[in-house]
């Protein structure tokens, strides 16, 4: 795939807010590997080649198990996650998803069983962060560097 417009020098005010709300995103007081399997999990539903490279490498460089890595994607079917963890992907796929899920009662209530209302905001801006991040780099053939 040839690579189109470099987003963050077409328009640097627009990345500037990107770059602030990431850093917000950085800063919330949820684990930072709970992160980082939302970030993944996210990006493999959106098929972003450029965050999965870079998510993966920054959950293995934060202690992540290779082997959760290698399961995220059937992450029902195992038994790797905790509780929290699989509210928060389930969540995680239901508003990655929003436009076939419409964020289902269900997961819903399995998520406020696991997070506090700030702390789900949080992981919502979270979630919207990346699926944001994501239809830059798919929308603009961001590639992860050979």
């Amino acid at each position: 795939m040839k690579p189109r417009i470099d987003f963050y020098t077409a328009s640097p005010d627009a990345l500037k807010a990107m770059i602030a709300l990431e850093t917000a995103v950085s800063k919330l007081p949820l684990e930072k590997t709970l992160i980082e399997l939302v970030k993944l999990r996210t990006s493999q539903i959106n098929g972003c080649a450029f965050c999965l490279d870079m998510h993966s490498a920054d959950a293995r460089k934060g202690g992540e198990d290779e082997r959760r890595l290698y399961t995220l994607s059937a992450w029902r079917e195992t038994p790797f996650f905790t509780p929290r963890e699989r509210a928060a992907l389930a969540w995680t796929e239901s508003l990655t998803l929003v436009s076939q899920t419409h964020a289902p009662d269900e997961d819903y209530e399995v998520a406020v069983s696991e997070f506090s209302p700030k702390e789900l905001v949080d992981l919502t801006v979270a979630i919207t962060t990346i699926n944001a991040w994501n239809r830059l780099a798919i929308g603009f053939r961001k590639m992860p560097q050979a």
